[in-house]
């Protein structure tokens, strides 16, 4: 059957993890089919201003797997923040706990994470965690929850973890299966121009 978030990532043209270890691998549609969808997908078309900040948002959006009614509130709470307000979005969005999870190799992507999240697989400072858009803090402590260690989605994740590298602003343990914040997410790799988006925003 067909994926739409391989739909997604040929329409905006551009690779967004959105299928864990298949956006690695050969399969990738990214490099089977990297045109656009569709019978005219292989010609070029300019793009207006207002098309290349809307393609900007839908990146973001389907990146971290946020409704459009979310991406409207983090553009609301970065710009009420002192700062540069593409880098606050990134900050509220890198600091979503599924986001965390995925960055210190819990979940092969945003989409698992999220799922671990929801199904209550994880905690943040011992506690279990069940909101995915939660906003973890620097000290934020994320582990496995112990009675989740034998399920099978966990059973390599030692061995996965040793060999998962994390952003500089997170520490992880792959033996205890414990991740920490170490400071406010910095050093983005991201594939999109947030201020783009901010400029879609600001109008």
């Amino acid at each position: 059957m067909f994926d739409t978030r391989e739909k997604k990532e040929r329409s905006l043209g551009v690779k967004l993890f959105l299928k864990a270890e298949r956006c690695n691998s050969a399969k990738c549609v990214m490099a089977r089919r990297p045109h656009r969808p569709g019978a005219h997908g292989k010609s070029y078309k300019s793009m207006s201003e207002f098309g290349q900040q809307l393609k900007e948002k839908q990146k973001i959006r389907f990146t971290y797997g946020i409704r459009e009614n979310q991406m409207e509130l983090v553009f609301k709470k970065a710009s009420r923040n002192p700062g540069i307000t593409g880098a606050m979005m990134m900050n509220i969005l890198e600091a979503r706990l599924d986001n965390v999870v995925y960055r210190l190799g819990f979940g092969a992507s945003r989409s698992v994470a999220r799922q671990l999240v929801s199904h209550g697989h994880i905690m943040v400072n011992g506690r279990r965690a069940t909101i995915p858009s939660m906003q973890v803090a620097v000290g934020n402590v994320i582990s496995l929850r112990p009675q989740s260690a034998d399920h099978p989605l966990f059973r390599e994740l030692a061995e996965k973890l040793k060999k998962q590298d994390v952003p500089v602003w997170l520490s992880l343990d792959a033996e205890k299966k414990e991740g920490k914040v170490v400071s406010t997410p910095k050093d983005f790799d991201i594939p999109f121009d947030v201020n783009l988006v901010v400029d879609f925003y600001s109008k």
